[in-house]
């Protein structure tokens, strides 16, 4: 019965190893899930700051403030 116990022991051990690499590699595709949305965000509030800054100085320039 030794081997029996032995070989559902190694099964369980491969299995735990299994589900922690797959969790690992989840959590690592979440990640850079995460970063490229918050690249993202970094992008769009770049345009917008550049965006308003345009339009301000056209403002000026309309006011003859400029």
């Amino acid at each position: 019965m030794g081997f029996m116990d032995d070989a559902k022991e190694t099964a369980e051990t491969v299995g735990r190893k299994m589900k922690d690499a797959w969790d690992d590699t989840a959590d690592r595709i979440g990640d850079k899930v995460d970063e490229a949305k918050a690249d993202a965000n970094v992008k769009k509030a770049e345009a917008e700051k550049e965006s308003v800054e345009k339009r301000n100085e056209l403002k000026e320039q309309v006011r003859g403030d400029g």
